[in-house]
């Protein structure tokens, strides 16, 4: 295995904190930042609110029962995404290997920079202060041999904190650490791994690999791995990260529906935001699939695949439609989801007939102003009888790449 140094970068409560330095009035205040619309949850609390108890995903009721005197903010993804891009551009400065994790978090693979700048903590110390200067933000840092102690070690003194786990110090840190104190292992994995006995990061690594992969499948042997402190994997920087393999959005309703043409307007509205992105990015696709989730929290998912690739909104729409129609709806709708798959590169034939070619300039010229100006400066008539905006950003974001969305 490689010897590598990587940092984490974990901005501390990131959106609360954005909030807080645009607005000095909410300096030292307990904040919650919250989507729009009724059905939101927090999405970041600022450290404030936390020392009261309010926690990511309490919904408003719960927020203000924990703290009666929390603001709530609603958010703004354009600033939020803006200050990513610009922290990203900053961390450039020590390494070009620099991995978006999140549009708070950023792995550096320093190996290569420490001969520069003097050790990876003096690189960490100096991007912590230009974060600072620069934004008036704080950010966490951690230091390890790979990418997942690098993460565990920014969360381990927040705020402002600074952790270097060296790679001898890692057997004796994980020998009775939690399991679920490890990215990539969730409440519905720890549950499972304590079904077995298995409830700290020692346990997990000593445990047979055979046993945990008839348990987990192939994720078995990564488990095990994980549970060594073992991770091989690379900082994969933006113009190295795979091609994705679908583009979709999804929303919230603002109340339960059951009526199709409502329903419909909705999915044009999520037929142009993924139609967007996908013709942003040079891709169409062959399959559409249309994802509901009932006021009782099922959900499921149906496919249908088209014959050709497509990329226009109204064929991404046309396909949606096509779903709907196809499905005994047997509750009010909750939540709506559309997205396009098997992906491929932007055709090169030019449209052959008048029609095609005026449905390509007017969807070029809408695409130039909304990529300007923002989503849905210029749109379809039928969508101005909507209100609903997306009030949350996908923990998919990215600066730039089809994963980028102009807010």
């Amino acid at each position: 295995m490689a010897h590598r140094t990587i940092i984490h970068i974990d901005m501390d409560a990131f959106f609360a904190s954005v909030e807080q330095q645009c607005n000095p009035g909410l300096r030292g205040k307990p904040i919650g930042v919250v989507g729009r619309g009724g059905r939101t949850v927090v999405t970041t609390a600022s450290y404030e609110a936390r020392a009261r108890g309010v926690k990511t995903g309490m919904n408003k009721v719960e927020a203000k029962r924990c703290c009666p005197d929390i603001i709530f903010v609603e958010t703004n993804n354009a600033r939020y995404t803006d200050t990513c891009a610009q922290f990203v551009c900053l961390c450039r400065q020590f390494t070009p290997l620099v991995e978006v994790f999140s549009v708070d978090e950023v792995f550096l693979d320093v190996t290569g920079s420490l001969r520069l700048f003097g050790s990876a903590q003096a690189i960490a110390r100096q991007i912590q202060q230009k974060i600072f200067h620069t934004f008036g933000l704080t950010c966490s840092a951690g230091i390890g041999p790979n990418k997942l102690i690098a993460k565990l070690g920014s969360g381990l003194h927040k705020p402002n904190g600074l952790v270097e786990i060296p790679r001898g110090a890692v057997p004796e840190l994980l020998e009775n650490l939690p399991v679920g104190a490890l990215c990539g292992i969730g409440r519905k994995t720890e549950q499972k791994l304590a079904q077995m006995g298995i409830t700290t990061c020692g346990r997990l690594g000593r445990t047979d690999p055979g046993v945990l992969r008839q348990r987990f499948g192939i994720i078995g042997e990564l488990l095990f791995h994980m549970g060594r402190g073992e991770d091989d994997g690379p900082v994969v920087p933006l113009e190295e990260t795979p091609a994705p393999k679908s583009v979709g959005h999804s929303m919230t309703l603002k109340r339960d529906i059951t009526c199709r043409g409502l329903i419909a307007f909705h999915l044009l509205r999520l037929s142009e935001m993924v139609g967007r992105r996908t013709r942003n990015s040079g891709f169409s696709g062959k399959t559409v699939a249309l994802t509901i989730r009932y006021k009782d929290f099922s959900t499921f998912t149906k496919r249908r695949s088209v014959s050709a690739p497509i990329r226009e909104t109204r064929d991404i729409y046309h396909a949606a439609k096509n779903i709907l129609s196809s499905i005994r709806l047997d509750q009010a709708v909750r939540l709506l989801g559309l997205s396009l798959s098997n992906l491929v590169g932007e055709p090169r034939q030019l449209p052959l007939f008048p029609d095609a070619q005026r449905r390509r300039d007017v969807t070029r010229a809408m695409d130039a102003v909304n990529n300007k100006f923002g989503d849905f400066t210029l749109t379809w008539a039928n969508l101005r009888l909507l209100e609903e905006r997306a009030g949350i950003i996908s923990p998919a974001w990215r600066p730039d790449g089809v994963r980028k969305i102009v807010f």
